[in-house]
């Protein structure tokens, strides 16, 4: 027998598009097997150093498609050569992760920086002089006013998630940053000039090597709106690349995602999730609630029953969340039980289910929970628990996606009569306290139970 240690085949359509081997062994070990779309568009134009306007839908790798570059480019102890910009504390620390990941075999160090949590904590360890910061725009600019964090050297900039830095308020911080770093760029361009030139400059004839006075900038977004043009065109250099990959600009689907409703009521809500569970026996799946509280509660039930599962929501402190975000990553529990709000930024490949057990008002907060699932070609399943006074917000998502959802059974799930000693827990409920639940399980508006066919010449109004 062999002692010797078999590697992961060198993922050769990678290899193709100029990427190092010391990338590329981490990436065989992440089973990153061919590249996606928008990374087979993006990493060769990177590499070539040109500046990118890049669109693409969340989930299909955009991380590595501007990560790989930098860990590919960067140079070992120049410290803050590359500065990523995210939108959410969540994002930053994921997206660190996976350049981390990815960068496993090279010397290139990376840090997330972000609101939320402690300065001197963070301070620790942008003191060891990483090449890359992760950050969110306003840690940025609070490290920057407190003189903590220099943009001297910085030669990569990435807005990643460009449209939803605009949408929650960072447009200010984001060309504050921008600015400075064009300014640092411009003065370093005449430094250099005096310095060939030897116009006699002591400081400048003393200084030995300095970097390249020119840094590359990358944005990345789902969607590019006018004031992302004109922000790529007042903070990038010509000739500017735009890189879309394709579908990246059709409306979000979630058509590849195969999409159920049970009619329930509210006291069988919990039962009908435990029935669930045992018949999906899902790898990773995330339970959304509508409240905190709910999703405390539901966690809680799910623990005692033997269910491994963690809740994540606003209440956590962020040294909380991010724990669990990283167990939940790396397949130490099944089922993440989560509110919208605490959920956003969280993007796990592996997602195999979505459980709607509160069924969301908003049909596009539907659409957001199921995109999670059925990334870069996986398969996914997406249920939703529909309660009988809630057929008009099933009629609204149906008609977003322009599809009927069909309706499952579950084999032995019998329907139980309303309890009547007992008032039934909030949690199980989704109503107020002391609201009484409506009993025939129908859709007000249109007159018909769930799941029911449409009667003769209605159609659903798209």
């Amino acid at each position: 027998m062999s002692d010797k240690t078999e590697h992961p085949p060198i993922p050769e359509k990678f290899a193709a598009l100029g990427v190092r081997n010391s990338i590329l062994r981490s990436l065989a070990e992440l089973k990153f097997i061919e590249p996606s779309e928008i990374q087979s568009l993006l990493i060769p134009r990177a590499l070539a150093g040109v500046d990118i306007l890049g669109q693409a839908r969340t989930g299909t790798g955009k991380t590595a498609a501007f990560g790989i570059p930098i860990l590919q480019m960067a140079q070992r102890g120049l410290a803050t050569q590359a500065l990523i910009l995210v939108p959410t504390r969540e994002l930053c620390v994921q997206v660190q992760e996976e350049i981390r990941r990815i960068g496993q075999f090279t010397p290139i160090r990376s840090v997330a920086v972000y609101g939320g949590e402690k300065i001197a904590a963070q301070m620790k360890h942008l003191k060891t002089h990483p090449e890359i910061v992760v950050a969110t725009p306003g840690r940025v600019m609070d490290l920057l006013d407190r003189r903590l964090l220099s943009l001297q050297n910085v030669r990569f900039v990435v807005l990643d998630e460009v449209d939803r830095m605009l949408d929650i308020g960072f447009r200010d911080d984001i060309r504050n940053i921008l600015s400075r770093i064009d300014s640092i760029a411009s003065r370093r361009a005449q430094f250099e000039e005096q310095r060939r030139d030897g116009d006699g400059d002591s400081q400048a004839q003393a200084a030995g090597p300095v970097i390249e006075s020119t840094h590359q900038t990358i944005f990345v977004s789902a969607t590019i709106s006018d004031e992302i043009e004109r922000l790529a065109r007042k903070y990038m250099k010509e000739p500017v690349e735009k890189l879309i990959a394709p579908g990246a600009d059709e409306k979000p689907t979630v058509e590849k995602v195969l999409q159920r409703y049970f009619s329930v009521q509210p006291w069988d809500k919990y039962r009908l999730l435990r029935m669930l569970l045992e018949r999906e026996k899902p790898e990773l799946a995330i339970v959304f609630c509508r409240t905190k509280h709910g999703a405390d509660k539901l966690a809680t039930h799910l623990k005692a029953d033997g269910i491994e599962c963690r809740e994540i929501h606003g209440n956590l402190r962020q040294s909380k969340r991010e724990k669990v975000m990283k167990s939940f990553r790396g397949g130490k529990f099944d089922v993440l039980v989560a509110t919208d709000l605490a959920s956003r930024g969280i993007d796990v490949a592996d997602i195999s289910h979505i459980i709607n057990y509160d069924i969301p008002e908003d049909p596009e907060v539907y659409v957001h929970r199921v995109g999670r699932t059925a990334r870069m070609g996986a398969e996914g399943k997406a249920f939703t628990f529909v309660m009988p006074d809630q057929g008009d917000e099933l009629t609204r998502i149906e008609n977003l996606i322009n599809m009927i959802i069909p309706e499952d059974k579950i084999d032995g799930f019998v329907p139980r009569p309303p309890p009547e000693k007992h008032p039934v827990p909030a949690l199980m409920t989704g109503l107020a306290a002391g609201q009484a639940a409506p009993s025939p399980p129908v859709n007000p508006k249109a007159g018909m139970r769930l799941g029911a066919k449409l009667p003769p010449g209605r159609r659903r109004r798209r």
